[in-house]
């Protein structure tokens, strides 16, 4: 334990020398220049492996084609890197701009994206397994109603001519032709059910996946818009994301002794090392935090959705599959009997004498089937797993850099003042002007130069308009002076030299 100090002192100070040498327009050495050489290797193949994964796995792009896009675009990302400072620059801003409001919005639209491509069809073809049972079982119903009136016109007719059922079969006849009508009907309107089904459900695959293609390539391209806008705004206003107490700015106010305009720090002045977070920045965390509770609790009853439709497929499959064929016995017993005179007997009160004239006995079986046998059920499609653990992480990410979104930009302000240092000194020096204009309005009185040396400072400072012995009149109370292109304000009411 005594060596993890050492160590890990060493470590820091390797990732500063690394970040130095990545950070400087031109290498000041050989070590320099190797470490930048390695680094933008290292970052292009890492580029080009990210890009290969997300076009070949996310986006489902061919291999062949992706992989060629990938090359492309790390041979670029070297070429980019190792040429061009400002490229280098933009590649590390573009890191802790997923912590802003752009990088939510490409992390909730991947989340979205991928969400919809795995339940959307999932969905569909749980209902088209639900449809085709419903099918097989309407075509197996009709079957066995058919096959029954089959059986039952087949059993009329055995009976013969004699017992007078004719008319009966023609009657169970017509009735077998309705009913081969109307599963016909049937079937035909099931298949194209079934058939709106699955062009619904490729339809929707299509269309969940090409829009996941677009959204997620116009949110990068505005990820990268993002760092490009934030690095010109920093490179040409001195008054954008001006408003971190940096050590550059402490050790200014320290030289010209002016620590005391950060003795009462403004509410707008943050302290760029300092990780706590403002009343306002936790207010604002919470509110956009009660938003994403929301939109998790979607995401909750998207993926319920998808479990339900899978629970009823799954139910309704295996009870296709477990009905079963009921067997059926039919048995006629015919007899027929006639008298001769039998009212003579009942006058002795006995019964009349029968003569057998006709006698049958049939039996037929068959077995009634709810399913049909050449119909194939569908099996259920069990939810991805994968698909919502990766929406709700990307959502929980987003959920994150919420939290982290001011940090973020703290972590932007500090990389862009790692690679323009000169940049970094000029808004420094307005950020000073700035503080000194607050201090001297909050205290209600001019500045006034303290001691002469202070003045002697600040003398050749003045334009040569204003002339030092001479008495300002009261309507030209503000003059300003310019100093290495910042500009400061200084309140005169009267001043006047002893010569």
């Amino acid at each position: 334990w005594r060596f993890w100090p050492s160590g890990l002192r060493k470590a820091v100070a390797l990732l500063q020398a690394t970040w130095t040498a990545y950070s400087q327009p031109v290498p000041a050495g050989r070590g320099q220049l190797l470490t930048q050489v390695l680094l933008c290797s290292s970052l292009a193949l890492a580029a080009a492996s990210l890009t290969y994964c997300w076009l070949a796995s996310s986006l489902l792009y061919p291999l062949g084609p992706s992989a060629a896009v990938a090359t492309v675009c790390g041979l670029l990302a070297f070429l980019g890197l190792g040429l061009v400072p400002p490229a280098r620059c933009l590649f590390a801003l573009s890191v802790p701009t997923l912590g802003t409001e752009q990088g939510r919005r490409l992390l909730l639209s991947w989340s979205t994206a991928t969400l919809t491509v795995a339940v959307v069809p999932n969905v569909l073809a749980n209902l088209r397994a639900a449809g085709q049972v419903l099918r097989c079982v309407t075509e197996g119903s009709l079957e066995s109603l058919l096959n029954t009136t089959h059986r039952l016109q087949t059993a009329s007719q055995a009976l013969g001519p004699d017992s007078q059922a004719g008319s009966q079969g023609l009657t169970l006849q017509a009735q077998g032709d309705s009913a081969a009508a109307f599963r016909l009907h049937v079937l035909r309107v099931t298949q194209q059910v079934l058939e709106d089904f699955s062009g619904l459900e490729s339809s929707a695959r299509g269309v969940a996946l090409g829009t996941q293609r677009v959204v997620t390539g116009l949110f990068m391209l505005g990820l990268l818009l993002d760092s490009a806008w934030y690095l010109h705004r920093y490179l040409t206003d001195l008054r954008f994301d001006n408003i971190y107490a940096t050590r550059q700015l402490t050790q200014r106010l320290a030289e010209v002794r002016a620590s005391h305009l950060t003795a009462s720090p403004p509410a707008w002045l943050l302290w760029a090392a300092r990780p706590r977070l403002s009343q306002a920045e936790l207010l604002s965390c919470l509110v956009r935090l009660g938003l994403f509770t929301l939109l998790l609790m979607a995401t909750a009853v998207t993926v319920a959705t998808d479990y339900v439709a899978f629970l009823l497929a799954q139910a309704a499959v295996d009870w296709a599959r477990e009905l079963p064929a009921v067997p059926v016995t039919l048995t006629i017993k015919y007899s027929a009997a006639y008298t001769i005179l039998g009212h003579i007997p009942f006058l002795f009160n006995q019964p009349p004498p029968e003569n057998p004239y006709l006698s049958a006995h049939n039996s037929f079986q068959w077995e009634l089937r709810f399913t049909a046998p050449g119909c194939l059920l569908l099996p259920a499609q069990r939810p991805h797993m994968a698909a919502p653990l990766a929406a709700g992480t990307l959502q929980l990410a987003a959920c994150f850099t919420v939290l982290l979104e001011t940090y973020a930009r703290r972590l932007r302000h500090s990389i862009a003042a790692s690679f323009f240092r000169t940049q970094e000194a000029r808004r420094v020096r307005h950020l000073h002007a700035r503080l000194q204009r607050r201090y001297d309005r909050h205290r209600g009185q001019p500045a006034q130069l303290q001691d002469a040396s202070s003045f002697v400072t600040l003398a050749p400072l003045l334009p040569p308009c204003v002339t030092l012995g001479r008495l300002l009149p009261l309507s030209e109370p503000w003059f300003l002076y310019l100093n290495k292109d910042c500009i400061a304000t200084i309140n005169v009411t009267c001043l006047h030299m002893e010569t």
